[in-house]
């Protein structure tokens, strides 16, 4: 954002100066601008200012990038998958979950999701991975996992122990769905083991205190640890977009052995295949989760939704024939009762 501010100087001599600033937050109709300390100390209230908007195109650059990445041939079985069989790897110990609720088919995702190796993706139908409970007033009480939350809570504690090799990325297109399924797995996982990775200008104050130690910023702004010790950690949570900053920092596709994909649903398809671009190989398990219910909201320009940018990764690869025969090798839909799936599709129609 610029703002033309015209300050007067001395008597009839004015001096038009131009600031730059950020945009930090949206509530209703106000913005919250933030700009470099100069402009504080020359503002005066009676100050009128010609303000003109520029927009941030790293994201759409970084979904550009993945969309490119895509046209290697060795990603084609993560975008079109034509397999009729998969390679699967036998149980090294049986499964102790530490969540003893699980019900018939959350159990069969589970140990289908252990079970599998490599190409093609799984894909898990269900609720979207975070709900939210609210009170009688409507206020929200807690944020918790869903069914599908708890079945990649469990999966990804059960790989994490059952393999010291295994490297994990857990991507999902918001914050609050990552910083929820990591606080979920914090007391199953050492802290050393785990990295929360942020866009460089995440507000701080939207992190939520347990998860902030597990992050890295130097003073306003999030980073990442060097190389080396990215390596390290065996257990990273990013969003979509900002998994390209692992990428940049030197991680190379292969080294995580596992990415689960999380609410693929929520997101263009553009945003989704960004860590998949950047960070995997034929050898990586690829995890998909979403809802038949849920949608894409953004995609507002009739030209983008006439050709397709509103059906999601997940919602295009359910559709082939890979899945659409409900083959158990391939997805699994958990079931949820009459009421809870009214509901889903009342919230997305």
């Amino acid at each position: 954002m610029e703002a033309n501010g015209t300050y007067r100087l001395f008597q009839n001599i004015y001096v038009l100066k131009l600031d730059q600033g950020l945009v930090s937050r949206v509530v209703s109709n106000t913005l919250l601008v933030e700009f470099e300390e100069d402009f504080y100390t020359q503002h005066r209230p009676s100050y009128r200012y010609d303000i003109s908007f520029s927009f941030n195109r790293v994201c759409l650059k970084r979904a550009h990038q993945a969309i490119a990445a895509a046209s290697d041939p060795l990603f084609k079985n993560f975008l079109f998958p034509e397999c009729v069989s998969r390679n699967n790897i036998p149980p090294s110990a049986p499964c102790l979950y530490s969540n003893y609720e699980l019900d018939s088919d959350s159990n069969s995702a589970v140990r289908q999701i252990l079970s599998i190796e490599g190409q093609p993706p799984y894909l898990v139908e269900g609720p979207l991975s975070v709900e939210v409970l609210k009170n009688e007033y409507g206020d929200i009480t807690e944020i918790i996992p869903s069914k599908t939350g708890i079945v990649v809570r469990e999966a990804v504690l059960q790989i994490y122990q059952h393999s010291l090799k295994s490297r994990i990325l857990i991507c999902a297109p918001v914050n609050r769905t990552c910083d929820v399924l990591m606080g979920d797995l914090m007391d199953d996982i050492p802290e050393s083991d785990m990295f929360r990775a942020n866009a460089a200008f995440r507000e701080m104050d939207g992190v939520p205190d347990d998860i902030l130690p597990l992050c890295l910023y130097e003073g306003e702004c999030f980073s990442c640890p060097s190389l080396e010790d990215l390596r390290e950690y065996r257990v990273v949570f990013s969003t979509f977009v900002s998994s390209f900053r692992l990428h940049n920092e030197g991680i190379t596709a292969g080294h995580f052995s596992h990415i689960f994909l999380v609410d693929a649903s929520s997101a263009i398809e553009p945003e989704t295949i960004i860590p998949l671009s950047n960070l995997a190989n034929e050898n990586t398990t690829v995890i998909v989760t979403g809802s038949w219910y849920d949608y894409p909201r953004w995609v507002r320009a009739d030209i983008a939704r006439r050709n397709g940018l509103r059906t999601s990764y997940f919602e295009r690869l359910s559709e082939t024939n890979t899945y659409w025969s409900f083959d158990p090798r391939f997805i699994t839909q958990l079931s949820t009762s009459t009421e809870e799936s009214d509901e889903t599709f009342c919230h997305f129609p």
